[in-house]
């Protein structure tokens, strides 16, 4: 039972960064804007919220520029995606090499430094003592807790407020929405702004809270799992929060296999091996559609075009 508690326990720090990026990668994609580029906001959130942590001893300033990194990165792509109308998958590629040399650049001081400050664990009192499901669900970090959360209110926002219903037009039919009178290039900024910043959370949390150092490459490819994910979840942050733990489960599972004499580099394929089945069963336009995914996803809009 306690090899069992803890397996799970350290899935659901697995599956939290990538919790966090799908949320952001869902409201982006739901406004039209396809962002290729997670992996490099993830890598540039990680290394500046360590080293804004490791200067200031104080990992919420760590965590709020590590979010501003991201969505500052995210404006890049915007501005290539919205405003020159250029092509998304090229852009969001570009991003995530700018973001991981960034990043690389950035932490070349801080490899092998120890931080000294992270994000603990805080047990829910009462709640934390319920046999099985309190150490694994309610003694986690705060940002595990407040990614729940966010997914929740995400959820709640996208299909149940007004501002959801604009997101979700804009990327449906971004000329209908104009229309109307939305301010599509807007929404999109927007949309692309906050998936940035949720992108820089998710990266901060592998530094302040999964594993409080700076490694080179830390992200793992985490940004691509994301992407798999958002399908996945068919673009619901409800569903992302079932996915993301599975796909932490995933990635916990080569750990677990090691002793049974698994080559190590087989394990460590599992999780995109995963991510690679998830895409190509998705990748067919007919499949897309019946997922549920933004019919006007990737393309550009020109305002006045017919």
């Amino acid at each position: 039972m306690d090899l069992i508690i803890s397996i799970l326990q350290r899935t659901m720090v697995a599956g939290t960064p990538l919790l966090l990026g799908t949320i952001g990668e869902i409201i982006t994609e739901r406004s039209g804007i396809l962002n290729l580029g997670i992996e490099g906001m993830m890598a540039l959130g990680a290394i500046i919220g360590f080293s804004v942590t490791y200067i200031t001893k104080n990992p919420t300033l760590g965590l709020i520029a590590a979010i501003l990194s991201g969505g500052i990165l995210s404006l890049l792509h915007a501005f290539v995606s919205i405003t020159i109308r250029g092509i998304q998958t090229l852009s969001g590629l570009a991003i995530a090499m700018i973001g991981i040399g960034l990043a690389g650049m950035l932490g070349k001081s801080y490899i092998g430094a120890p931080l000294s400050v992270r994000f603990s664990e805080v047990a829910i009192p009462g709640l934390s003592k319920i046999p099985f499901i309190g150490p694994i669900l309610f003694n986690r970090d705060p940002l595990f807790y407040i990614g729940i959360i966010l997914a929740v209110v995400s959820w709640f926002i996208l299909f149940k407020t007004r501002w959801g219903i604009i997101i979700r037009s804009v990327g449906e039919n971004p000329k209908a929405s104009d229309a109307l009178g939305i301010n599509v290039s807007l929404v999109r900024y927007l949309s692309t702004f906050i998936g940035g910043c949720f992108a820089g959370f998710a990266g901060a949390y592998l530094t302040l809270a999964y594993m409080p150092s700076w490694i080179e490459g830390m992200t793992g490819g985490r940004g691509w799992i994301v992407i798999a994910l958002t399908i996945f979840a068919q673009w619901d942050p409800l569903r992302a929060i079932l996915g993301a733990y599975l796909f932490g489960g995933v990635d916990v599972l080569q750990y677990i296999l090691q002793p049974l004499g698994i080559p190590v580099p087989i394990l460590k394929m599992t999780p995109y091996f995963v991510t690679i089945i998830v895409l190509i069963i998705t990748a067919r336009e007919v499949m897309r559609k019946h997922l549920g995914a933004p019919k006007s996803l990737g393309e550009p809009f020109i305002k006045g075009e017919k």
